[in-house]
Parts: C-alpha cells; structure tokens; sequence
C-alpha cells in the first residue's frame, strides 16, 4: 500500500482521534467549573428585597385580648409597617392568662420593647393591667361591642386610677390607626428619619383635603 500524503484525510487515523477527544475534554471540565462557580454566586448572593428577614429588635408591642380584636388591631400592625416600625403582635388576656399577663408586662422592658400597644373590648383592663406593671409608656385601644357598643371598653380603659397612666385612643379602627401615630410621635424623639416620616405623612393629610376642598367647590359651581 502507498503510503499517505500529507494532504489526503486522516481522519481514519486513531492517534488524531484519540488527540480530538482528548481536545473535548478540557472543554467540559472548564464549563462544568463555570457553572460550578455561578451555581456557588447564585448561593451567595442576598436574598432580594421581598425575602429578606427583619433582624431588628421589635420597639412596640401590640397585645390584644383575643383574636377577635385583630380585624381592629390589624390598622394599628398596618400603620406601624408604613412607618418601618419593628414591633411584636400576640394575644395575652388579663382574665384568662393573668400569669402571663403579668411577665409579659414586668419584662417588657428587659426585652427591649419601648412602648406597649393593649387592645380589649368589654372589661378590657389589659391596658390598665400592662401599665400596672411597666413604666413603658402603654397606649389602649378599646374594641368595639356588640353590646354597649364599645362604652364599657372605653371605661375600662381610659378610667385609670391617678398614678398609672393609659393613653386612651378612640374605639375602633380609628383609634387603632392612633394608636400607632401616637407609637410612631413618641419614638420619633429620638428619630429623625420616623420624624421626616411623620411630617410627610401630615403633608399628604393636608394635599388631600386641600383636593376634596377643590372637588367640592367645582360641583358646587357646575350646580350653579
């Protein structure tokens, strides 16, 4: 047989293969370490925005006597989120738990909680129990009844004895939006960014009825 020139096909030739193969490889391992490393970034990374855990420590606690009181209590959890306010939400009844009524109070402090938020309806003495055994500042929330419509959470709430203040806010939703304004004025003492906030949101108060004011004087003049 003649041998092979240098231009005909060798591509029969077994050390040629055995050298393309072994070309192929290199290539897999480097795109196998590639993915490797964006598999290792992708695990690094932070979590985004919407996943991410609030390690703050929680400054306002929001007591409620029951889980009935939270389609009230949720205006109050609603507006301390619009302000960034890390807070702590449970169900504690001066009644039917008092022990724990009373070292949630004692200890509130301890923990690092700076006011308290209490919400009951009936004899809702949660507050006046709260306040008994903190110097916290503690703001009350009576809850709507069904019975005296709201009157006897009012009483039990805002009646205190002198010496161990409650700051009472409205019965309803509208004191429960208060109640975490008032949070929000009390910690912005010493908070600059809370108190910029504040201020924007009495400004949108004002851009708002400033807009009402105008809707209402152009009916009044398309009546006319």
């Amino acid at each position: 047989m003649p041998p092979r020139s240098q231009g005909d096909d060798d591509s029969s030739d077994p050390q040629s293969s055995d050298k393309k193969s072994s070309d192929k490889k290199p290539k897999k391992r480097k795109a196998r370490k590639k993915a490797s490393r964006k598999r290792a970034a992708a695990k690094a990374a932070p979590a985004s925005s919407s996943t991410e855990v609030d390690v703050r420590k929680p400054v306002v606690a929001v007591v409620m006597g029951s889980d009935s009181d939270y389609p009230v209590v949720a205006k109050c959890i609603e507006t301390l989120e619009e302000f960034d306010i890390p807070y702590e939400a449970r169900v504690i009844s001066a009644h039917r738990t008092p022990e724990k009524a009373h070292k949630f109070a004692s200890t509130a402090r301890l923990k690092g909680f700076r006011i308290v938020i209490a919400a009951a309806g009936g004899a809702a003495h949660l507050a006046g129990v709260m306040a008994s055994l903190t110097t916290l500042p503690v703001i009350g929330i009576p809850i709507l009844t069904t019975t005296l419509g709201g009157a006897d959470s009012l009483y039990s709430t805002v009646q205190m004895p002198g010496g161990v203040p409650v700051a009472t806010v409205a019965i309803g939703k509208a004191g429960a939006q208060n109640a975490a304004l008032l949070a929000a004025e009390i910690l912005a003492l010493n908070d600059d960014r809370l108190h910029d906030s504040l201020q924007a949101f009495r400004a949108a108060m004002r851009r708002k009825v400033a807009e009402k004011n105008a809707r209402l004087r152009e009916m009044i003049a398309d009546q006319g």
